[in-house]
């Protein structure tokens, strides 16, 4: 990568455009070098492990340099774009984008401009000051630690005292990735500037480590025969699709989920015929107009009435304080399916919400999710889900819970079924619904009592007005 030295010059970082996220993967530049820029332009898209969001750029300029390419992880506070806000002349020839690698801001946060901070959609100007993170001391040249580390591991093979090290150097990506393998960084050959440990590093000394114990046994004992490798028949027959972002972002919550709170998942199968009478009469409602009418908007309300007549599932369990805490507001989710993987956007005060106002949000909600474009806000701060499965066919399921979340409804395909009605077994529309809670803080009586609520309210809808 290019360093900058001219003053005019400023470098965009990656910012958190989450809370608390360490990295992004930039999705699309819409600019190349020698492009003019202008404040609030958007440059690129990028990927979190939340949602794909477009970045603005905050100055005039012209764009002198891409540091890293399309489809790059580029870590939080890195520079990703240089913009030379004095306006000069554009490169002669575009440059190809540089290969990886983090660049330092070469202006103080005192020559920025006043009036304008970067801004992310959604978020609105910062109000608090930008405050710079205090630069790490320069790192001992990396021949000098290896030469450290096999001065150590000599003395180690002699039972002679260790002698101390340093803590090695490493973003914290990388230290889990390690501490997930079983290796000591201290072994870890740097290879990264100024003698940062990398992900290949890491992998590089599992290689090590693993190397030796493929070698063939001595011919005068028969070695033990290994398990057979997984046949792979190349890309002519096989697809390797990299887990990052939304997908990686899942999978690690599900795991996470899966393995904390003990699910507990119970089932009803509900007679819904007056539920489908109800949403064709809403159709044809002038206060419906231009609105998604749908079972799962009834069902949504059925499930936000059980909630206010049941409070204590509309909680969460807070593992440092030891704490139940309930929440006196619902933020209802709705999981979506998209190109990027499961996400689940959330509407804000779902439970203060009128039946047109809620059929309103769930229209923003499905449609923003198909388009790529929900915010990172959108779905943080969830108190309880809903998954629709039956629009796949699926008859029900047994969902994981949301991190941080008490319960998740599923809800399955409707279907025409026989079913005793007044005595005479009568073609119903019929759907099962299967609620899935955390036991540490939902008795089996707590949350037989929602599910039972909501299948009697989608039994006789009438009942949104009389519980409501």
């Amino acid at each position: 990568m290019t360093t900058m030295t001219d003053a005019s010059v400023r470098e965009f970082k990656m910012p958190d455009v989450g809370e608390g996220l360490t990295e992004a993967e930039i999705l699309k530049w819409y600019v190349q070098p020698g492009d003019t820029v202008t404040d609030g332009q958007v440059v690129c898209e990028v990927e979190t492990a939340k949602a794909a969001v477009e970045l603005p750029i905050p100055y005039d300029g012209v764009v002198r340099a891409l540091h890293f390419p399309e489809g790059t992880t580029v870590d939080v506070g890195t520079s990703i774009i240089a913009v030379d806000v004095a306006g000069g002349a554009a490169p002669e020839a575009r440059e190809e984008a540089p290969a990886p690698a983090p660049a330092e801001e070469t202006v103080t946060p005192e020559e920025r401009p006043a009036a304008r901070q970067p801004v992310l959609v959604g978020y609105g100007v910062a109000t608090s000051s930008t405050r710079r993170r205090p630069r790490k001391a320069p790192a001992p040249d990396a021949a000098v630690r290896q030469a450290a580390a096999a001065v150590q591991q000599e003395l180690n093979g002699h039972s002679a005292p260790a002698v101390a090290q340093e803590r090695p150097l490493a973003k914290p990506p990388v230290r889990k990735l390690a501490k997930d393998l079983g290796v000591d960084l201290t072994t870890v050959t740097p290879t990264g500037p100024d003698g940062i440990i990398t992900r290949e590093d890491v992998h590089a000394a599992v290689a090590a480590v693993q190397a030796p114990r493929e070698q063939p046994a001595p011919v005068s004992a028969p070695a033990p025969q290994a398990p057979a490798a997984p046949v792979s028949y190349g890309t002519a027959r096989e697809t390797r699709i990299p887990v990052k972002g939304v997908r990686k972002a899942t999978a690690a919550a599900m795991v996470g989920s899966a393995f904390t709170a003990p699910h507990v998942t119970e089932f009803v199968t509900v007679d819904v015929t007056r539920t489908m009478k109800l949403v064709e009469e809403l159709k044809r409602d002038k206060e419906f107009t231009g609105l998604r009418v749908n079972p799962l908007l009834l069902i949504a309300k059925a499930l936000l009435v059980a909630i206010k007549r049941n409070p204590e599932i509309n909680a969460s369990w807070d593992e440092a304080a030891q704490e139940i805490v309930v929440k006196h507001y619902v933020n209802l989710g709705i999981a979506a399916a998209t190109p990027r993987g499961l996400i689940v956007p959330n509407i804000k005060d779902a439970h203060a919400k009128t039946l047109p106002q809620l059929a309103e949000s769930l229209g923003e909600l499905v449609s923003t999710a198909r388009e790529g474009r929900t915010s990172p806000s959108a779905m943080q701060a969830g108190t309880v889900t809903i998954t629709n499965v039956g629009v796949f066919g699926v008859d029900t399921g047994t969902p994981i819970l949301n991190p941080g979340e008490s319960a998740i409804l599923a809800v399955g395909a409707i279907k025409l079924q026989p079913w005793v009605h007044k005595g005479k077994v009568k073609p119903r529309q019929v759907t099962t619904l299967a609620l899935s809670f955390d036991h540490r803080l939902v008795d089996g009586e707590l949350g037989s009592k929602v599910l039972a609520d909501v299948a009697a309210i989608l039994e006789q809808p009438k009942r949104l007005i009389s519980w409501a």
